[in-house]
Parts: C-alpha cells; sequence; structure tokens
C-alpha cells in the first residue's frame, strides 16, 4: 500500500465517530504512559542512582497490573467497557496528580513512588482489556484490522514523543512536570470516552445480561485461551521474553547509556527511535495482509532482541539507531497483527477476558525480572545481564515460531 492509500484508510476510518472519539482518548492517555516509562527510570536513577531502586518501583508497577488483569478482563465483559475505561482514566489522573505535587514540593520518598504506581496500575489492568475488547465495537467487522492499526500508530506516535518529552522535562524543567502533564492527559482521555456509544458486535451478550460468579467466568476466558495453541504458545514465549529481555531494558539500559555512551540521555534517544520505527510499523500494518499473520509478527518482533544487543554492546549509535528503529517496526507489526488476529477469532463476548489473559501472562514474570535485575547486574555486570538476557529473550520468540498452528495460521477471507 502506498503512502497516500494509507492516507485516505486513515481519514476513512477515522470517520466513524465513536471510533474517533476512542481514538482520540487513547491517543491522549498514551502520550502520558510513556512519558512517565521514562521519566521513572530517569528520576529514580538521577535521584539514587541505584538499579536496584530502579528495580523495586518498576516491580511494585508491574506486579498489581498482573494480579488484577484476569478480574478487570472479566468485568471489562460484563459491564460496559467505556464506562470503566473512564474510571479507571480518572483514578489514574488522581494518582500521577498527587505524585506531580510531591515531586514538585521535593519531599517524595522512594516508599511513596511504590504506593503510588502500585495503585496506578491496579487502575490499568482494568483498562487495558476494557480498551482491547471496546475498539472492534466502534467499527464494522471489516475495518477491525485498519482500526487496530491506526490505533497502534498513533500509540507508537506516543513512543516516540513520550521519551523524548520525558527527556527535556526530566532533566530540564523536572521530574514533577511530566507527571503533571500525564495526569493531565487522563483527564483529557476520560473526556473523549464519555463521548463513545460502543454498538453490540454480533453475537455479543448485553452488558446487563446475567453472569455467572467471577471465577466462572475467568475459568471460561482460561478454556478460550488453551482452545488455541497460537494464542497460548505466543503468550509462553512472551513471557520468557519479557522476563529476560524487557526487564533488563528499563531497569538496566539507563545505565548502559552512561557506561557505554557517556550520558543518560542517550537512553531516551533510544526511546524515541523505537518510537519512530513503530510508526513506520503500524502505517504499514494497516494495509499490509500476510498470508500466515502469526509467521509474519514473530519473525517481524525477533528483531527487538537483536537491537538490544547491539546498544547493549556500545556498537556506534550509527548503526543502533537506525537498528533500533527497524526494531520499533518489527513490534508495530507485531502488534498490528496479534490484536486483528485475536479480535476477529476470539468470540466478542470473550474477548476482554482472552486480552487480559494476553496481558497477564505476557507479564507474569516481569515484576519478578525487575527486582532481579539490578542484584544480578551488580554481581555480573550491567552489560553482560542485558547482552545475555536480550539473547535468551530473541530463543524465547523464536519457540514461539515451533507450534505449527502459528506458522500456518490463515488471515481471514476478506482480509
Amino acid at each position: 500500500m502506498n503512502r497516500r492509500r494509507g492516507l485516505k484508510e486513515i481519514a476513512r476510518v477515522l470517520r466513524y465517530r465513536d471510533f474517533r472519539w476512542l481514538w482520540l482518548a487513547q491517543s491522549a492517555s498514551v502520550v502520558g504512559d510513556n512519558i512517565v516509562l521514562v521519566a521513572l527510570a530517569l528520576f529514580v536513577i538521577g535521584r539514587t542512582g541505584s538499579a536496584s531502586d530502579l528495580g523495586l518501583v518498576l516491580a511494585a508497577k508491574a506486579l498489581p497490573l498482573v494480579g488484577f488483569l484476569l478480574i478487570g478482563g472479566v468485568w471489562a465483559d460484563r459491564v460496559p467497557r467505556h464506562r470503566l475505561m473512564v474510571a479507571t482514566d480518572i483514578v489514574r489522573c488522581a494518582l500521577h496528580a498527587l505524585l506531580a505535587v510531591l515531586i514538585l514540593a521535593g519531599s517524595v520518598q522512594i516508599w511513596e513512588l511504590v504506593v503510588i504506581e502500585a495503585l496506578f496500575s491496579t487502575a490499568e489492568a482494568f483498562f487495558r482489556p476494557a480498551a482491547n475488547g471496546l475498539l472492534p465495537q466502534t467499527v464494522p467487522e471489516q475495518d477491525i484490522q485498519q482500526a487496530t492499526a491506526i490505533t497502534t500508530m498513533s500509540s507508537n506516535v506516543s513512543e516516540f514523543a513520550g521519551p523524548t518529552i520525558a527527556t527535556v522535562l526530566v532533566l530540564g524543567a523536572g521530574a514533577g512536570w511530566a507527571f503533571a502533564l500525564d495526569s493531565a492527559t487522563f483527564l483529557l482521555s476520560a473526556l473523549c470516552l464519555i463521548r463513545v456509544r460502543p454498538r453490540r458486535r454480533s453475537g455479543e451478550r448485553p452488558a446487563t445480561a446475567a453472569h455467572g460468579s467471577v471465577w466462572a467466568d475467568i475459568r471460561e476466558g482460561s478454556r478460550e485461551v488453551r482452545a488455541h495453541t497460537w494464542v497460548w504458545a505466543t503468550l509462553a514465549s512472551f513471557c520468557v521474553a519479557l522476563f529476560c529481555g524487557l526487564a533488563p531494558w528499563f531497569v538496566l539500559g539507563p545505565l548502559v547509556a552512561r557506561s557505554q555512551y557517556g550520558h543518560l540521555s542517550v537512553y531516551g534517544v533510544i526511546e524515541a527511535s523505537v518510537g519512530l520505527g513503530t510508526i513506520v510499523g503500524s502505517l504499514a500494518g494497516i494495509g499490509w495482509r500476510p498470508r500466515h499473520p502469526m509467521r509474519a509478527a514473530m519473525c517481524a518482533i525477533l528483531i527487538w532482541p537483536a537491537s538490544a544487543i547491539l546498544y547493549a554492546a556500545g556498537v556506534s549509535l550509527i548503526v543502533v539507531i537506525p537498528a533500533t528503529v527497524l526494531a520499533g517496526v518489527g513490534i508495530a507489526l507485531f502488534d498490528v497483527w496479534w490484536l486483528t488476529a485475536l479480535a476477529e477469532r476470539i468470540p466478542p463476548e470473550k474477548l476482554s477476558r482472552v486480552t487480559s489473559y494476553d496481558w497477564m501472562v505476557s507479564l507474569a514474570l516481569l515484576p519478578l525480572g525487575y527486582a532481579l535485575a539490578g542484584p544480578i547486574a551488580r554481581g555480573l555486570g550491567v552489560v553482560p545481564v542485558m547482552i545475555g538476557g536480550s539473547a535468551l529473550a530473541g530463543l524465547a520468540l523464536l519457540a514461539g515460531l515451533l507450534p505449527r498452528q502459528t506458522r500456518q495460521l490463515e488471515r481471514l477471507e476478506g482480509e
């Protein structure tokens, strides 16, 4: 698909009123999310210089997210999803407004960061499954991939802009302003989501319909995941890959920037490069429909651990930055093809629960990875841990291609 046709597709899908409001809401909040990811790393490392402190904060941020995702998925299939998202946006707005005040007042402690981020992630555990389930309710069935790609692209624009804004704010005006801006984005997101009026998809029961117990609904979601080899195998591979590769990236990445490249700001530049690549990848994903989407998705994501190894090894930024951009392209294409496959093949009334398993299983070991990265790096060294972890992540993703169902899954008629 050429660029002009891609832009026409974007304009066409954005004509759907409800999708447009959802897109605006997620675009706003994701900018803040990506500011915070980098702001937390730069603030904690700048304040204490301890990878273990940063690992503790990130673990506190990830653990409640993993713990509450299944319950969040159940409720996202039970109540109007857009209303659940509004409630979580308001909670997250208030929490990061409080954190901004504490930082600006100069009185914030690490334990306060831990508590606030734990509560923040608890709310996020209800938001993510609801958002994944809501998107297909805002466009006709035949436009799900295009809508997914457009949403992914706006998120990826944020992944490019967020680290840049965070680096400027934290190293310039101060981290408090980064969290204040994030708080405002959640308020804007809530105001947009109030205007969404989602449709009911074919076969989807009303949100007011009678339901069984929470645990019965969780078990039903588990059965749906286990019924599809391509789903559970992909989740298992990502569980290992994120533990080995992503946790060291966030905990040790700033220290690698300082030791290998001489300045903390290089970490922000590399994060922005990932974001730039994801913009390109999601734009390509609007019209690129491979015959075997999961095979293509798993091959695309393999670029990420390879680029992380180059960064950790201290290879020239002339090589690392283009490699990181390509990694971003691969990440975005994986997201588009994976989320489209789920939305089109999982029954609508179970979609939020299945996507909650997606998040929960993929992130299950991440809190442990955050907690262990710092202590292991003290014993073995920052660079060896990051290189070794990235290599193991690559092997785990390769293993995700082993099931025949993953490799042979074909696009649906009309894709």
